[in-house]
């Protein structure tokens, strides 16, 4: 091949903009067999699955390291701690998100319904474990609003605020908030297990079918559920929890019904923290490349209301539920109870994903940023031994809650030694200085966590754009939002992937085929829909399949490849077959005879068409004209008042550059197209046709005396210059085209070249 390219300016006339670089290649025209036959392969082994096997069992030296260095990440980045540069950064983050973590921690745990100073175990348990098993640096592990809401959800349906509890074996002699504390653990250690089993199986890979609409829409449907099991708390109302399918409406209902029972210090103080916490996130955002760390406000108010409801003894003189006693020190670890596994597998499941899929996403934000790698599969593993671990000691569920990651990455950590110092803080806090807590309102706890759902509730203006970029994911967007606000938030993930996963098989099972024509001047090829000076040789038609070829789109391809021709190859064959038939019957009866001039009609009346339709499978087979004097042409009269539809194309180009994958069922429906188009004398050409696809198509025995190997091109201007070759133009109606810059020029009539631009003069046309 010989490649030259030039530089060269547009000279007065010439319609090509100035500076224009131009290619001319000069090589053999190509069809995939000539293309083996001058250029070699080399020989790759495919590894089988015994191969597969084997290598994953096969241990080494050097194996046993890697393995041992990705299951224990910390090895490896502690190797190359920089003490003097990130140490500091790592003790003024650790502070912080220690602080932070012991906030949320209380405050998240009331989404869980279970007693406060639970959520400072699980702001610590997790983060031990992740410690030593996670890969990402920056992430903060311990509680997250939407897997506290999921944990409640299966906690207040066991044990309800109001009526019996589930006949659990394990219950017995437990009080409700001893009961409540052992579903969430066992609920969190049946998710940690599920983590770990696909950790270990290395299916890390199914949280991509999480796309990024699917989980804004489910977190803007867990913000609002959260802001309604919030009410309760700012209000100072007593609400008995509910969950499944409705619950968020019920629960309005109930609240609408006590409003005139709202506790107005509670309203009062949880609208100050709100509006000074959200002044104050504004400060930080608008000013954070000026401040050296955000305002922790929520700390800061958290500290000040303490202080100012044990100094007026709020829960004395004005009636306001506080977080009470917190104990010190922790509990002595609890096993988990099987039969809440059997009650609890279907919640387990989504809580495993969602916590998971959140981590990895917020991590993967930071490994881009930072420049360096996580492991999904090993994130799995983390998470999964961290909430078996945490549950076994009465934690619940963990992930990553974005803003306490956001604190722990801008106030300089660089290492999961920030997350380790944070859970050191968190252990101070549950041994030490826990009781300094005390008196904080629950309704300061609500209302830190109403207005850090800002972020989330802001999602609804991704609406419009979705709408106007793509409306297959404004309605996943729409619901999975509306399926998890109605349904709850396990169904309503649930609902959420089932429409993603519609909406892709919709893509894909009705893909955008087009007819493509050629950019005049060019070896380039577009839909003829979309440009103006293109050409279309007469005779030809281009057709392309944008998706794979499966059981599933077959019927659609085929449809869609009828329309674009303009006939049925299938009906096309059976009327030929049948006015063969016919045309025999009259032969043999002495109706028509063959002359040199072509048949002759020697009947004295009509002839009408034969009506016979036995051994109609006859039909379908390819015409035979060994006992004719010569071939039919059908596009010509016909004897005997028989009709035929016409076949305008000679030749067809399928391409299948964006063909990824052939299933056997779309195998065999595109064999029997193509014999069908090959049968009524349609020449039929693949091209750009994947390598992976073709072997397979041999290894199926797809070729066969009709549809050969020969009909496979390299490329689609390749295949055109084959057809223009094959098919010339006929001399008289050539005229003074254009020159285009190709190895081959052809000349084309006017009529066939179809431009949308009336005015424009005749020009020469080179493929």
């Amino acid at each position: 091949m010989d490649l030259r390219a030039t530089q060269s300016r547009s000279s007065k006339g010439e319609m090509m903009r100035p500076a224009a670089q131009q290619y001319v290649v000069t090589r053999p025209l190509y069809s995939e067999e000539s293309f083996a036959q001058d250029h070699e392969k080399i020989y790759r082994h495919r590894k089988t699955m015994l191969d597969h096997v084997k290598q994953y069992f096969t241990c080494d030296a050097k194996r046993a390291k890697n393995t041992a260095l990705s299951l224990l990440p910390v090895i490896g980045w502690m190797k190359a701690y920089r003490f003097k540069e990130w140490l500091l950064g790592d003790i003024v983050s650790g502070v912080s998100t220690g602080l932070v973590a012991v906030l949320q921690g209380l405050a998240y745990c009331l989404l869980a319904s279970l007693p406060p100073w639970y959520g400072l175990f699980s702001a610590f348990f997790p983060v031990i474990i992740y410690f030593f098993l996670g890969t990402s640096r920056h992430i903060s592990v311990g509680p997250f609003p939407v897997l506290c809401l999921m944990i409640g959800s299966a906690v207040t349906r066991l044990v309800p605020d109001e009526g019996p509890a589930f006949n659990i074996t394990g219950f017995e002699g437990l009080t409700r908030d001893e009961q409540r504390v052992l579903v969430a653990s066992s609920v969190t250690f049946l998710a940690g297990i599920m983590q770990l089993a696909m950790g270990v199986l290395q299916v890390g890979f199914v949280v991509m079918y999480l796309s990024d609409t699917l989980v804004s829409g489910f977190t803007t449907a867990a913000a609002i559920h959260i802001l309604v099991s919030q009410l309760k708390f700012v209000l100072g109302l007593e609400v008995p929890g509910i969950s499944g399918p409705l619950s968020l409406i019920y629960t309005l209902e109930i609240i609408f019904n006590k409003i005139t029972s709202t506790n107005v210090c509670d309203v009062v103080i949880s609208i100050v923290i709100m509006v000074v916490v959200f002044i104050v996130k504004e400060i930080n955002d608008r000013f954070k490349s000026k401040l050296p760390v955000p305002i922790p406000i929520e700390v800061i108010m958290t500290v000040i209301a303490c202080g100012v409801s044990y100094a007026f003894d709020f829960k004395t003189r004005y009636g306001i539920d506080v977080v009470g006693y917190i104990p010190k020190g922790y509990e002595a670890p609890v096993a988990p109870n099987p039969q809440i596994f059997q009650e609890t597998a279907v919640e387990a499941f989504p809580i495993a994903i969602v916590g998971f899929a959140v981590a990895f996403s917020v991590a993967k934000v930071y490994s881009i940023k930072h420049d360096y790698t996580i492991d999904g599969n090993q994130e799995l593993i983390a998470f999964g031994v961290s909430n078996i671990f945490g549950a076994s000691f009465r934690s619940f569920a963990a992930s990553t809650a974005l803003s306490r990651s956001a604190v722990q990455e801008s106030t300089g950590g660089k290492t999961q030694v920030a997350g380790l110092l944070s859970a050191v803080i968190v252990m101070i806090v549950t041994l030490a200085i826990g009781f300094l807590l005390e008196p904080l309102p629950k309704s300061v706890l609500g209302a830190v966590i109403i207005i850090n759902l800002k972020g989330s509730l802001m999602q609804f203006r991704e609406i419009p754009y979705l709408w106007r970029r793509d409306k297959a994911d404004c309605v996943v967007w729409l619901s999975s939002c509306i399926g998890a606000f109605l349904l709850g938030l396990d169904l309503g993930l649930a609902v959420g992937l089932g429409v993603e996963l519609i909406s892709v098989i919709l893509r894909t099972q009705f893909p955008r085929c087009s007819l493509l024509a050629n950019i005049r001047g060019t070896d380039i090829y577009k839909d003829r829909k979309d440009y103006i000076n293109i050409y279309e040789p007469e005779g030809v038609k281009i057709f392309r399949i944008p998706s794979p070829i499966f059981f599933a789109n077959i019927e659609f391809f085929r449809n869609k490849l009828v329309e674009a021709v303009g006939f049925n190859p299938l009906r096309v064959l059976r009327k030929r077959n049948k006015a063969l038939r016919m045309i025999r019957k009259l032969l043999k009866k002495g109706k028509l005879q063959w002359t040199s001039i072509g048949f002759l009609n020697t009947s004295c009346g009509p002839i009408n068409e034969s009506e016979d339709e036995s051994n109609m499978e006859e039909l379908d087979q390819p015409t035979d004209f060994k006992d004719f004097p010569a071939r039919i042409d059908w596009n010509a009269e016909l004897p005997a008042n028989i009709v035929v539809p016409r076949v305008e194309i000679h030749s067809l180009v399928l391409d299948f550059a964006a063909v990824s994958f052939l299933d056997i069922s779309g195998l065999k429906g595109l064999k029997a197209l193509l014999k069908e188009l090959i049968r009524v004398e349609v020449e039929v050409y693949i091209v750009a046709c994947d390598p992976y696809i073709l072997e397979k198509l041999h290894d199926c025995s797809f070729f066969d005396d009709e549809v050969q190997s020969s009909m496979f091109y390299l490329t689609l201007h390749d295949a055109m210059l084959h057809i223009l070759e094959k098919h010339p133009e006929p001399t008289q109606k050539k005229s003074d085209y254009e020159k285009i810059m190709t190895g081959v020029t052809v000349h084309h009539p006017p009529g066939s070249l179809r431009s949308r631009d009336r005015n424009a003069s005749p020009a020469q046309t080179k493929l």
